[in-house]
């Protein structure tokens, strides 16, 4: 590879989009480092190969797997979602780009694309549909592992959100542990409601819930955050025929190139606990670890 070669890759590979530039057999020639974080699939993984024919699917009044190597592939930003290599899938918008020689010939395309972080914006029918809890911590314990290799290996973001009822232990004290579970049942299903495809929701402790998500940054996942801290204030929560308002307080911890998935979850606890303490009904961030 020549110098000018190797600039150009280094260059490509700084860019937040991923890039996909395919020759005209639609094999690989190029996939940088957010297409990996996106997609799970390593440059050693798809270069020299065809482009992962199911990679994506097009959101219409329903969803259409296309073959990344017929012409249905979308010419302007379309809203689809990314199949990623271990099973999910995460929203993204897409778009192809023809490349052409200095003759006009064809000579390959480029796919450019980047995940969706409003939740306003998926495909329709995603958010929350047949969507499950992880109530086993040992189930939720192998779901952080999975998500902390994906980050180490692929930088495939993320980030994790600890979430706890304000109400839980007075509401356990004064009502018993009956109306206690009943009120962590609303709150989950109001969590379930808003989930997007590739996040992860599990029950840790008595009144507490996990989120692992895929925010690109930290400002994202706060924001995230302050989202579902709101739509747990709008829960309809009733024990004999008394209604109770919920609150949530939220740890918000985003992983660093440093951390381990112990020193990520330990933040988002510290940064819970600090919600907590300081009244509840707030999100705090994890700052300086």
């Amino acid at each position: 590879m020549s110098d000018r070669e190797q600039l150009l890759e280094a260059t490509l590979d700084l860019i937040d989009e991923g890039i996909a530039v395919l020759d005209q057999n639609s094999s690989v020639v190029f996939w940088n480092g957010a297409a990996v974080a996106l997609t799970g699939y390593r440059a050693e993984d798809v270069v020299r190969r065809p482009c992962p024919p199911s990679l994506y699917g097009v959101e219409s009044d329903h969803l259409h797997q296309l073959d990344t190597r017929g012409d249905e592939v979308p010419e302007s930003p379309t809203l689809v979602t990314m199949l990623h290599r271990l099973g999910h899938t995460v929203p993204g918008m897409l778009r192809k780009v023809a490349l052409q020689d200095r003759s006009g010939a064809p000579i390959g395309a480029a796919l450019l694309f980047y995940p969706v972080d409003e939740a306003d914006a998926l495909p329709r029918g995603e958010c929350g549909e047949d969507r499950g809890i992880e109530r086993s911590q040992a189930a939720m314990e192998e779901r952080l592992d999975a998500a902390h290799h994906q980050w180490t290996t692929g930088r495939m973001p993320f980030g994790l959100l600890w979430v706890t009822v304000d109400q839980a232990q007075s509401l356990r004290t004064t009502h018993g542990r009956d109306a206690c579970e009943s009120m962590l049942q609303t709150i989950e299903q109001t969590l379930l409601r808003q989930m997007k495809p590739a996040e992860v929701i599990g029950r840790w402790g008595c009144n507490e819930f996990l989120i692992l998500t895929h925010e690109r940054t930290a400002d994202l996942l706060r924001e995230r955050a302050r989202r579902l801290a709101g739509l747990t204030r709008t829960a309809d929560f009733r024990w004999w025929g008394d209604r109770i308002g919920l609150t949530v307080s939220i740890g918000a911890s985003q992983a660093t190139e440093a951390d381990t998935l112990q020193s990520v979850l330990l933040a988002a606890r510290k940064a819970m606990q600090a919600s907590a303490y300081a009244g509840g009904n707030q999100v705090t961030e994890a700052r300086g670890r």
